[in-house]
């Protein structure tokens, strides 16, 4: 298994948090979740023990520092050690709106939040990752941080701003023996709820959920979309020794609409 043995915290209980901790749980980590909805967390859990894996649940607010720390270090006391920590907090983004008809408080509320959690999280986990010589943080991004969509808010500047901060804490993490890298994904369609969806500057008003699914996948080449078994995959092999080399980087999983150049 990939990260036998290993310690990873899942911030986050979404899609990709919960495809995230189940993969890693599968692979061998003993995993803790964190996040702000104790019961969310709590059903996860009994769903990823229930398969046999190793799991428990603390509420944690990702944009508390204190508790961010606090957590960190109860988790690295209990355990021994965190090997991976892997962000998938949401943050509000706001679609379907240009940016000349939209409040800055709604286009600054996903990126500012999103550069925080990710800091806050970083520098609680990094500080026993340093102390051992070793250690993976990993986050979440998306094709909008590259080609720009249109009616999208804050969202690509949030994913092109958690890159670069991911390339800087890299950056000064790398010589400690810690690693930290990104999974780019297209849109999830697991995560598609709803009827209706903005125009994204296709030039029409809104676009169903099949019509916007369609228009996801032309974008790509492989005319498919990243779903959320590739995701927990990538997640964890990004986290395993077998990915020793990788880091100040993302893990490609754009089907193709974003090469690596």
């Amino acid at each position: 298994m990939l990260l036998e043995g290993k310690n990873a915290v899942i911030y986050g209980s979404g899609h990709v948090g919960t495809a995230v901790a189940r993969s890693f749980a599968r692979e061998g980590a003993r995993v803790f979740l964190a996040g702000r909805t104790l019961e969310t967390l709590e059903r996860m859990g009994e769903d990823i023990s229930g398969e046999g894996g190793q799991v428990s649940a603390q509420q944690v607010d990702v944009l508390d520092g204190e508790a961010v720390n606090d957590h960190a270090d109860a988790v690295a006391a209990e355990a021994g050690a965190i090997d991976v920590a892997f962000n998938a907090i949401g943050h509000g983004d706001v679609h379907g709106r240009p940016l000349i008809e939209m409040s800055f408080e709604d286009f600054a509320r996903p990126v500012v939040g999103a550069l925080k959690a990710q800091f806050l999280i970083t520098g609680a986990v990094a500080r026993h990752m340093v102390k051992q010589g070793s250690g993976v943080v990993l986050t979440i991004t998306a094709t909008t941080a590259r080609p720009p969509v249109p009616e999208v808010g804050g969202t690509a500047v949030r994913f092109d701003a958690t890159e670069g901060l991911c390339r800087q804490w890299a950056s000064e993490l790398g010589p400690y023996g810690v690693r930290v890298v990104w999974l780019r994904t297209t849109g999830l369609p697991e995560a598609v709820r709803g009827d209706r969806f903005p125009g994204y500057g296709t030039g029409s008003e809104s676009m169903t959920r099949a019509e916007l699914i369609a228009w996801l996948e032309g974008r790509t080449m492989l005319k498919r979309l990243t779903s959320l078994t590739d995701v927990g995959n990538a997640a964890a092999f990004a986290a395993s020794d077998a990915a020793g080399a990788l880091t100040a980087g993302a893990v490609n999983l754009s089907c193709g609409s974003v090469p690596n150049l």
